[in-house]
């Protein structure tokens, strides 16, 4: 990655040890992202904010902190950035977009066609909910590093079709993934809306995360379950989430 704050270098989607399904600390993923070059991470726990808010108090200088949220709505899965409060699950994508919209944050449509995830094609219903929801989002997360063959093809292209921003992240659930794949921006976005311009000028760098690596995300939901961060059920309550 190259220096200079003229270019910004972020990871839009990353999880740490406050998401059910990691066990990497917020200290790690920022030694990782400084070390490897990138000046933008956003931290984007289920449900949770904690881990990203511990991460932006550890952050060098160099490194700005996006806190954010993955949030499993209705009919598929959002992002969050730019949060103060989390959003909880379970709301429909019109709802859950307006929560984060409310706080001044961007909103954005991770792994859209990957069929294994929460957001995957294959449980959105229907291709018109599915259009519905890119309406609702400030940017397609277009190259995600953990999503299966044709899922990141597909998003690019509906971020094309429907004339939405497309960014690269790694999806990182380990330090080790941190910024393998990740987006080159205009300038030095430090706002929502200076990220919301800058989006219009991305450049994606893809990348992959390893089989092996990505082998740890079951180990790391059972170490969360015996500790009693399991995901919650829909309907429940999270700490810190809106009313």
């Amino acid at each position: 990655m190259e220096e200079g704050r003229t270019r910004s270098f972020a990871d839009l989607h990353c999880h740490s040890s406050a998401s059910f399904d990691s066990l990497s600390r917020p200290a790690d993923l920022v030694r990782a992202a400084a070390a490897r070059g990138l000046t933008h991470l956003a931290i984007t726990d289920h449900e949770r904010l904690d881990g990203a808010l511990r991460a932006r108090d550890l952050a060098p200088p160099e490194l700005t902190i996006i806190v954010g949220e993955e949030v499993r709505t209705t009919a598929g899965d959002l992002l969050g950035l730019y949060l103060e409060r989390a959003v909880p699950m379970g709301l429909s994508p019109g709802d859950a977009a307006a929560a984060i919209r409310e706080q001044g944050g961007l909103v954005g449509l991770p792994h859209p066609f990957d069929r294994f995830r929460s957001s995957g094609a294959s449980k959105v219903v229907e291709a018109a909910a599915l259009a519905e929801l890119a309406e609702r989002v400030d940017f397609v997360e277009a190259h995600n590093a953990r999503a299966f063959r044709g899922a990141n093809e597909q998003a690019a292209r509906f971020a094309r079709d429907r004339e939405r921003p497309g960014v690269a992240s790694s999806d990182a659930h380990t330090s080790l993934e941190v910024g393998v794949a990740y987006t080159i921006l205009p300038g030095d976005p430090r706002t929502a809306a200076e990220m919301r311009v800058a989006l219009q000028g991305a450049r994606l760098v893809t990348g992959r995360a390893t089989v092996l690596v990505r082998g740890w995300t079951p180990l790391a939901k059972l170490v969360q379950r015996r500790r009693g961060n399991g995901r919650p059920p829909p309907g429940a309550h999270i700490p810190g989430s809106v009313p």
